[in-house]
């Protein structure tokens, strides 16, 4: 397999990749990211291209071949989208919807393939996964508000730590809500090595 180009500076999603034996480098989009789309779908597909291009758009010719990888990931309420919370009452209030409510983590990722007998080809998918979480107490919400893990993701919690005791169950892949479908982009990169 080629090195992978990792569009991102998510040490979440850098260990997923890496977990699967590829080599990865991670050169970060510096991009203001625009969205022009409402659709959570179409909106993660959108961000995760931008972050792409920005980086492949800016690396050196690609002698021997790159793969560049961009992902940007939304948790969904109600098709309201909850990004990364602002300070620890907008932390509190998203936990508080999302208690004992079903919701939605959506991932976007875009890869792009440079080399010389292919060209460039891009390609931009997304995988939806559902998430349950039981009830919790404003105390629980608090408590766990107080131990710093979600203020730097998004919809306030992250699936791989301590919140993982409040979760009742999912439908999908496991791997999407921590912040990239690795079996999806294992399967994309498959396809382009019999090429």
């Amino acid at each position: 397999m080629k090195k992978i180009i990792l569009a991102s500076q998510s040490p979440r999603r850098l260990q997923l990749l890496q977990q699967t034996g590829l080599e990865v480098e991670v050169i970060p989009s510096n991009i203001e990211e625009v969205i022009t789309e409402t659709e959570p779908a179409k909106v993660v597909e959108e961000l995760s291209a931008q972050k792409c291009e920005s980086v492949a758009a800016d690396a050196a010719a690609a002698e021997g071949g790159r793969i560049f990888l961009g992902s940007d990931t939304v948790v969904v309420l109600d098709q309201e989208i909850l990004g990364k919370p602002s300070d620890e009452e907008d932390a509190f209030h998203m936990l508080k919807k999302l208690a004992g409510r079903m919701h939605q983590v959506y991932t976007g990722v875009t890869m792009i393939r440079k080399d010389s007998a292919h060209g460039q080809e891009k390609i931009t998918f997304h995988v939806c996964t559902d998430v349950y979480v039981y009830p919790l107490s404003d105390r629980e919400i608090r408590d766990y508000i107080a131990t710093g893990e979600p203020m730097d993701k998004a919809g306030a919690y992250g699936i791989q730590g301590i919140f993982s005791r409040h979760i009742e169950k999912i439908n999908g892949d496991y791997y999407n809500v921590v912040g990239l479908p690795v079996s999806a982009v294992w399967e994309q990169l498959k396809k382009w090595e019999v090429d």
